[in-house]
């Protein structure tokens, strides 16, 4: 989608939206967790799990869940779960179970651990579905690969548009499926600029606390099975 009137107020580039919240549950998550779904499926599995934080890799997880006959338990930080009710709702109205998560600080990175304990728990019969690029392989890969049909869309419709390749392309990082699935298909496309975008909080100097940055200011460490970049203090 061409932001003309953004483009105008910014006065720089030409601004093009990938609009991936006009999907069905309202975002880019659903691309992922139908794929998992269906292995899922496809292994025997009949109970899904996943983690969530505003709630929407929760409510597309449920939709699928839903669609497909399976048992749903989706776990969520006590604070996540205040902030955003009305995901809650969705998936309680989707036939998921959702449990609040208390320990830690509540929120996605704690209700991701309480995950991996069911699934170690439950390994029979139950299936993981992973909705950010982290935890052991091949959970990431599955994530790009699922939605790189972001950047395949984007390349396909911004030459139809306008004709060749963008000068860049610009993500917000969280999760970073989003952010996967759109650049991905660009990476050996030497022409165009990639910038992910993490959120600084209060300040990267004011340490790992303070910010949601841990590509642009973290260390290296290992987490859920796997080696990356972390926001770590003395404590861990």
């Amino acid at each position: 989608y061409h932001a003309e009137n953004l483009s105008k107020k910014l006065g720089g580039a030409q601004i093009y939206l990938k609009r991936e919240d006009l999907n069905h549950t309202g975002a880019h998550k659903v691309n992922n967790t139908i794929g998992q779904a269906l292995l899922a499926q496809r292994m025997g599995k009949t109970r899904i799990i996943a983690e969530t934080g505003a709630g929407q890799h929760g409510v597309a997880t449920a939709t699928v869940a839903a669609r497909l006959g399976l048992e749903c338990v989706v776990y969520m930080g006590e604070v996540d779960v205040a902030r955003q009710a009305l995901n809650v709702f969705r998936m309680k109205l989707l036939g998921a179970t959702v449990v609040p998560v208390t320990s830690g600080s509540k929120t996605l990175k704690d209700a991701l651990n309480e995950a991996m304990r069911d699934w170690v728990t439950n390994i029979d019969n139950t299936f993981y579905i992973i909705g950010t690029v982290a935890g052991p392989h091949p959970y990431p890969m599955m994530v790009r690969d699922f939605q790189s049909v972001i950047g395949k869309e984007a390349k396909v419709q911004f030459a139809d548009q306008v004709g060749g390749l963008p000068d860049a392309l610009v993500a917000c990082v969280g999760g970073g499926s989003n952010a996967i699935g759109l650049f991905h298909e660009f990476i050996d496309d030497a022409s165009v600029d990639i910038y992910g975008v993490e959120a600084a909080g209060y300040g990267l100097e004011k340490g790992p606390t303070a910010h949601a940055a841990p590509l642009c200011a973290g260390s290296v460490g290992v987490l859920h099975g796997n080696r990356t970049y972390l926001m770590e203090d003395e404590n861990g």
